[in-house]
């Protein structure tokens, strides 16, 4: 294994070659961590750790690719394998892979094969790479398990027709981060007496290729959230607990 101090947080980032995922494994970087960059694809992935390592100063962070495929449990299964090998724990767990389309399409004529697609990323991809290194995250003092999720997967907002995502009416991204909102919930109190907190964030509307680059918001700014979340070390640190950039949101 890595000689790794006890105070350096190790941190494990699904989708993080690009976007959002890029920009919270950056900034987990710059805290100090050592981070795995999660990518389904090693060039991409490569290519996102060297774009990490050439814009600071030599030995400044400690980034690492981590090939992952959070669709296929084998890929997952060797992914959890590799980092046990070279760490002796994971602090800090994002699962940001995400998938989305359909956003103009009537939920009456989405198709369930695309439906089918965003959830296995969406939500049985954030499962299934929980179950996987959650025996790693145990083993932290202070585990932080993060899932990137969005305001279009809150009931409540999705009810309110003053709110801004009223009209964002997609059936099969809205809903799979509704499922990845009780997902968090469930692990939540599965681990309620244990040292581990996962939450989930909204990033907000992030200019990302996800939404042919129509957001309002950098990734640097829709990671945030979700660096906030995840270097928590307060002794009142929440859990099942749903953040954003301006502070907690409703579920």
């Amino acid at each position: 294994m890595s000689e790794i101090s006890a105070t350096t947080k190790i941190a494990v980032v699904t989708g993080a070659n690009k976007g959002v995922g890029f920009a919270i494994a950056q900034g987990l970087a710059d805290a100090g961590a050592t981070v795995f960059v999660g990518s389904r694809d090693r060039h991409r992935g490569e290519e996102a750790v060297d774009a990490l390592i050439s814009a600071r100063p030599a030995g400044a962070i400690d980034v690492r690719l981590l090939e992952i495929d959070v669709t296929d449990d084998e890929s997952v299964v060797a992914a959890a394998k590799q980092v046990a090998q070279s760490v002796p724990r994971v602090d800090v767990l994002v699962n940001n892979a995400g998938l989305a389309h359909g956003f103009t399409t009537l939920p009456s004529v989405e198709t369930l094969d695309g439906i089918k697609q965003i959830y296995e990323v969406n939500v049985f991809g954030a499962i299934r790479v929980t179950q996987a290194f959650l025996p790693l995250v145990r083993t932290a003092p202070a585990g932080s398990i993060v899932m990137v999720s969005s305001m279009t997967g809150s009931l409540t907002a999705a009810l309110d027709p003053e709110g801004q995502f009223y009209r964002v009416n997609s059936l099969g991204y809205n809903s799979s981060k509704s499922a990845l909102n009780a997902a968090v919930i469930a692990f939540a109190k599965e681990l309620s007496d244990s040292n581990i907190r996962v939450n989930a964030v909204e990033p907000g509307f992030v200019s990302t290729d996800m939404n042919a680059n129509r957001g309002v918001l950098s990734p640097a700014d829709g990671a945030a959230p979700a660096i906030r979340v995840a270097l928590d070390d307060s002794d009142d640190r929440p859990t099942a607990s749903f953040f954003g950039a301006d502070g907690p949101h409703p579920w």
